[in-house]
């Protein structure tokens, strides 16, 4: 079962049509059992229903939107451990744009214009989102702010996936239209997809 999360997209009330959306791209691209989890408050987060599902899912998506609403939903809940186990036992855990930004170990709340604690899946890591489009603007900021962590610039229509196996498990792909950027220690690297880079999972 693929688990689409609206989490980031409820404190606009467009949690359902972003939801229905993600749903059905991946019936686009063939899958047949697709759902958008009602995961919108910390209340939801708790819920039996929703851990239950998660339990049974093989791929869990967490869609964009809000990312320190995400975060601090997620922090600390049953569906948050729910997702970890999953991954642990093997499900594709991913998301997009706020989606991305939470499973690092920080994220840039645009909001606030401050840098929050993540949940921590990629330790020492920040996304970058939208790079192409405005995410690039944060860097020299974020540079500053997380001078020892590692930059991840993911361009629009991009993404990156631990695609290696459990022998290279640090090892990621690019795939779409874009690239990905990595800035660390004053060195920035581009890649284009395709191509390999190494970034460390908890």
């Amino acid at each position: 079962m693929i688990s689409i999360i609206p989490t980031a997209a409820a404190p606009d009330h467009n949690h359902r049509r972003a939801g229905q959306n993600g749903v059905n791209w991946f019936q686009h691209l063939g899958a047949t059992n697709v759902k958008s989890l009602p995961l919108i408050d910390k209340a939801s987060a708790n819920a039996e229903e929703i851990v239950a599902a998660l339990n049974q899912s093989n791929l869990i998506y967490l869609l964009g939107g809000f990312p320190h609403f995400l975060g601090q939903t997620l922090l600390k809940s049953r569906s948050w451990e729910a997702m970890r186990q999953a991954y642990e036992r093997g499900a594709v855990l991913g998301g997009s744009s706020a989606g991305a930004m939470i499973l690092c170990q920080y994220y840039f709340d645009p909001q606030s214009k401050k840098v929050v604690e993540g949940l921590g899946l990629i330790p020492q890591a920040c996304v970058l989102p939208h790079h192409n489009a405005f995410g690039s603007n944060w860097a020299a900021q974020l540079t500053k702010l997380l001078p020892q962590a590692l930059l991840l610039g993911i361009d629009e229509q991009t993404g990156m996936i631990n695609d290696s196996g459990s022998t290279q498990k640090n090892v990621w792909h690019v795939y779409g239209k874009g690239t990905v950027t990595l800035y660390h220690n004053g060195d920035t690297s581009v890649y284009k997809a395709g191509e390999p880079f190494e970034v460390p999972i908890a």
